[in-house]
């Protein structure tokens, strides 16, 4: 799969400190989780605009990679688009059935901090 025929490019927020959040929670993860939150991310890349199951709109132009994981489990990623790159901001495994506020808080705040970086 070439870059080139992406619609989206998935970049991973970088934090001021260097570190990249969702990275660093992904390699954390089973390897089974990591390569199906993966496929999922490529195939928004490749397909994007996506919707459900795999896709969903959030609040204020967040957007959610939803994967369905090994036993039952569940996992976001939270992203936004900005100029054809889907902003990988935030990843958790779900416990709930509705999307816990502090996650979706954290998103945000990473979210502005990048758009402000950009103007």
């Amino acid at each position: 799969m070439s870059e080139n025929l992406k619609k989206l490019v998935a970049v991973f927020y970088q934090a001021s400190s260097g570190k990249e959040p969702v990275r660093e929670w992904l390699k954390a993860l089973p390897e089974e989780d990591r390569k199906t939150i993966g496929k999922d991310i490529a195939t928004v890349e490749f397909a994007w605009p996506v919707g459900m199951p795999l896709c969903r709109a959030l609040q204020g132009g967040l957007w959610e990679v939803r994967s369905s994981l090994q036993h039952g489990r569940i996992s976001r990623v939270l992203f936004f688009n900005l100029k054809s790159q889907m902003v990988l901001l935030h990843g958790f495994i779900k416990k709930t059935q509705k999307t816990p506020a502090k996650d979706l808080q954290i998103a945000e705040k990473r979210m502005k901090e990048v758009l402000s970086y950009d103007s």
